[in-house]
């Protein structure tokens, strides 16, 4: 059944409105509609305004401004008036990454200045926001920064994700330190999440980015972080055939229209860690679809060529980029029940989106993938495609293609994040899916584009194919960063496993740190509609009490409860599809004993698989043994975890 992104279900409350002359008034009170947070704004000289979490000051003194053509928009500002608003509805999203059913609530104030600009602010229960409007005569403006300036009541613990330019992939690591530490010529990428000590912690983020640069930070020598954006491009130059590089910039940050909003500054705000990963106000803050028909958006795992080097084994064929091999990728899909495969780098003569290597017969291979009821997505170098959008779609939509992966943009400039919109909105006229890597950006454009269905911008399982990067302390420090602002594909489903003394980089066979188990529980913990089996096929094949769990564990969820959690530490998540449960546990290197606690459970006895770490698993890390038990909402079990291990379990009636 058709359903648009955003379909109310119940209006709890109706929209009210209340508008004042608030000339001779400097300053404002708002409050979340759980009254705990609360912003206080003040518009003497400048507009600034403060943060407090049940009375308690987090942020003060924070400014923002806009320089339009060179004049300062939020200085010696003047309120014309001001309106209240108040928001309460439940929404239903086609693609559920977290929660079948989501409550949009916010209490609003709007306030219109002189010079043709307002300025509004939200307040949710799970943080809060603000934006710019502008209402210039002008048709269209140059816009030579933006001022964000977050200061901190104290020297807080930041986990930043420091970046070396603007050009990057945006795969990261979350570093811990002190926000006095950073030095200002130190930019990050978003999140930056900051720990405001008694548990709580704020998300720095930014949500509905459209016309205009994603935004980026940088350390102020303070207690503060400040905004910085990637200038408006005006010559490029290609390296190779995926590095287009901005050789020369601007004075200014963007060229857009005088009448808009501009996007949303974000503070997502949690009294305690495990609120991080349920907490959905960067997707609330997006613009609603612009997708009408969504019921042929279908998420699902895929299994992937790329990082297992199409290693295929027990075949009379010679395994590679060849018609053959994605055969047997298609067969292994179809057994299992994975909606996709992925033809990943290799498929096409690079520089021709529209030229297929001649060991692949792509008409005999769709036929196939049809046959099987498998949906074949292809991978493609953005700028190779963004030359030949409109006549490679076309021909892919001949084809019967499911969806494209997008590779190597490594920008977030306004002309990348008008094209990340351009090719969600082309995919979407063909009813295709798309996956953006190479950037972080897209991850807060997905409630837009609901066929937008996953995005990279993380340093996922490929990186220990030549690093040993990718390890149990990054893995938990992710879902409470990283996946703050959407869906991320760090790609899992390594199924050799190795612990610190036995794991090598191996680009041609690759494994990875930490255990088998920490592995199946990234398939509950890390959210991505769309899904990666990573590793080959042919090792999947072979270990069928895997694909027990692996084959019909969900992308998408109706419901999640996070049982426990602490950033960069450990992590363990229950979380429903329909009336099967799933839960993952994931540590650190520290071996750690936790207890689930079933009492998410409905009423009534359930048969649980759950996968554990083997005894062994501390020395030889694909060790697991899996253990069948009935369960209820009353049990509570205690779990083991080694090193960089994992638990993961499927409960069913």
């Amino acid at each position: 059944m058709s359903s648009p992104l955003w379909r109310p279900l119940l209006l709890l409350i109706p929209t009210l409105w209340f508008t004042r002359d608030m000339r001779a008034q400097a300053s404002y009170d708002l409050r979340s509609p759980d009254n705990k947070i609360e912003v206080r704004i003040r518009t003497a000289r400048s507009i600034r305004y403060d943060v407090l979490l049940k009375g308690r000051a987090l942020l003060q003194e924070c400014t923002l401004s806009l320089d339009v053509d060179h004049k300062k928009l939020g200085l010696e500002p003047k309120v014309i008036k001001s309106k209240e608003r108040s928001y309460n509805q439940v929404i239903e999203p086609p693609v559920r990454q977290k929660f079948a059913k989501i409550r949009e609530n916010y209490n609003e104030l709007r306030l219109d200045m002189e010079g043709g600009y307002a300025v509004v602010f939200r307040a949710y229960n799970e943080g809060v926001a603000y934006r710019l409007e502008t209402s210039l005569s002008q048709e269209q403006v140059k816009i030579y920064g933006e001022e964000v300036n977050l200061n901190f009541l104290s020297n807080y613990v930041v986990y930043y994700p420091q970046e070396d330019s603007f050009f990057s992939h945006n795969e990261r690591r979350y570093t811990p330190q002190h926000l006095k530490e950073i030095d200002p010529a130190f930019i990050a990428t978003l999140p930056a999440v900051v720990d405001v000590e008694d548990g709580a912690k704020v998300a720095i983020a930014e949500s509905d980015v459209e016309e205009y640069p994603g935004m980026w930070l940088r350390g102020t020598g303070g207690n503060g972080l400040s905004a910085t954006f990637p200038p408006y491009p005006l010559k490029e130059k290609l390296e190779r055939d995926r590095d287009f590089r901005v050789v020369e910039s601007a004075g200014y940050i963007a060229a857009t229209s005088g009448k808009r909003t501009f996007p949303w500054r974000v503070l997502g705000i949690v009294e305690r860690d495990a609120d991080l990963l349920t907490n959905q106000l960067v997707w609330l803050l997006e613009k609603p679809a612009q997708v009408q028909d969504t019921s042929w958006i279908k998420p699902g795992k895929v299994a992937w060529d790329w990082w297992n080097y199409n290693n295929v084994y027990g075949v009379d064929f010679k395994a590679g980029i060849n018609t053959q091999t994605y055969k047997y990728y298609i067969d292994f899909a179809a057994k299992y029940g994975i909606p996709y495969i992925i033809l990943d780098e290799g498929w096409y003569k690079l520089g021709n989106v529209l030229e297929v290597v001649p060991e692949i017969n792509m008409e005999e291979l769709t036929a196939y993938a049809r046959q099987k009821n498998v949906g074949i997505i292809l991978w493609v170098i953005w700028k190779t495609l963004d030359d030949q959008l409109i006549p490679a779609l076309d021909q892919y939509a001949k084809w019967g293609i499911k969806g494209i992966k997008v590779d190597f943009m490594q920008r977030s400039d306004q002309l990348l994040i008008n094209y990340y919109h351009k090719v969600s909105r082309e995919t979407a006229k063909r009813k295709m899916l798309v996956d953006f890597h190479g950037d972080q950006k897209p991850a807060t454009m997905t409630r837009t584009w609901p066929n937008l269905i996953s995005t990279e911008g993380v340093r996922g399982l490929e990186w220990s194919k030549w690093s040993a990067e990718t390890e149990p302390k990054h893995n938990v420090t992710l879902p409470f960063t990283r996946m703050f602002l959407g869906p991320m594909d760090y790609t899992p489903g390594a199924m050799l496993n190795a612990q610190k003394n036995s794991f090598a980089p191996t680009f041609n066979r690759p494994m990875s740190l930490g255990t088998r188990c920490h592995q199946l529980a990234m398939y509950v913990i890390y959210e991505s509609p769309l899904q990666m089996l990573a590793d080959s096929p042919s090792n999947y094949v072979r270990e069928p009490e895997i694909m027990e769990f692996l084959a019909p564990v969900p992308t998408e969820w109706d419901d999640t409860k996070v049982l426990d959690a602490r950033i960069a530490d450990y992590v363990l998540v229950a979380r429903r599809n329909g009336t099967d449960w799933y839960v993952g546990a994931m540590t650190d290197w520290t071996a750690r004993e936790l207890e689930v606690d079933f009492s998410f459970l409905p009423e009534g006895s359930f048969q649980m698989e759950a996968y554990q770490d083997g005894l062994n698993a501390d020395r030889y890390g694909s060790d697991y043994k899996m253990v069948k038990s009935q369960v209820n909402k009353t049990t509570q079990l205690r779990i083991q975890l080694a090193p960089g291990g994992g638990w993961a379990a499927r409960i069913h009636p």
